[in-house]
């Protein structure tokens, strides 16, 4: 049994191990430059240690400039860009204050919820349309 080919697979479970119990993407390329050590060493078997080394950090090196250069340059387009944004769900709908807008600011009640409206000063009850957001609060017109 040759030790260093077990070593360096066992290094690249152990780096693709690392990757699935804290994923960010980086663990997952230097445990590929041990692979292909792994591979390489156990080919060519007379490959001495400090040039296995010196082709791990290549390796290494060269897979994360890879997945640099091209895996996070292409942005992938949600099918539902939305998703985690409440309050840009809303604009376009038409909803009723439950609290007049004075001074500018109110109160809509939106399903199950209160919201802070800022607009014109309406009276409690008017239809209004959600045209925009701001942090927490919707920008409305009359409807």
């Amino acid at each position: 049994m040759r030790w260093e080919v077990v070593g360096w697979g066992a290094l690249a479970l152990l780096l693709f191990a690392a990757e699935a119990l804290a994923p960010g993407a980086f663990m997952l390329w230097i445990g590929l430059g041990a692979a292909a050590v792994f591979v390489l060493v156990a080919v060519f078997a007379d490959i001495p240690l400090l040039w296995q080394v010196v082709a791990f950090v290549l390796l290494s090196v060269v897979s994360i400039q890879c997945y640099r250069q091209w895996g996070r340059t292409r942005v992938r387009e949600s099918d539902a860009p939305l998703l985690n944004r409440r309050a840009e769900q809303l604009v376009g709908r038409v909803v009723a204050l439950d609290q007049p807008i004075v001074a500018g600011i109110g109160r809509a009640k939106v399903d199950d919820a209160f919201w802070t409206v800022a607009g014109p000063d309406l009276p409690a009850g008017t239809p209004v349309r959600v045209v925009a957001v701001d942090g927490m609060t919707l920008k409305v017109q009359p409807a």
